[in-house]
């Protein structure tokens, strides 16, 4: 398995095919909804793509919000979430937040994957509330440099 940083159109919809999977096909998110003007290569999101025996099956993006990282549009394709794979995509994100000189990073985390995430060292900031229908928490971490 790798991650590799989004730096074409070939790869960034290769990441689009795998939300469509995930959020509008299982998760019935409104496929309206789940593209925004952030989805493209223009520097404001890093868009990132785990490859699992050479396959791309999971994806993620952060942009920066007043000089916070926010991890969005993280997800795997079924037959992978065995594998760690999660694990890695929040690592990768993380990074990339160090490089851009953030301090802290926060993600609006679906409440079945709040234990996923507090197991990264997240903690719960907000009381639950529905984004897309279902139901979030915002989570928020601290980053150290080292």
């Amino acid at each position: 398995m790798n991650v590799k940083r989004i730096t074409n159109d070939e790869e960034l919809n290769m990441a689009f095919a795998i939300r469509k999977e995930v959020f509008v096909k299982e998760q019935g998110v409104p496929l309206e909804d789940e593209f925004d003007q952030f989805d493209n290569l223009d520097g404001l999101c890093e868009h990132i793509l785990v490859h699992y025996n050479e396959q791309p099956v999971g994806t993620g993006r952060i942009r920066f919000v007043e000089g916070i990282g926010k991890l969005e549009r993280i997800c795997i394709l079924i037959p992978y979430r065995k594998f760690g794979l999660g694990k890695i995509i929040i690592k990768a994100l993380e990074e990339i937040a160090v490089e851009r000189g953030a301090s802290q990073v926060k993600l609006h985390g679906q409440t079945h994957a709040e234990g996923f995430y507090k197991n990264l060292g997240y903690q719960t900031k907000s009381d639950v509330f529905m984004e897309d229908g279902i139901p979030h928490v915002l989570m928020g971490k601290e980053l150290s440099s080292n």
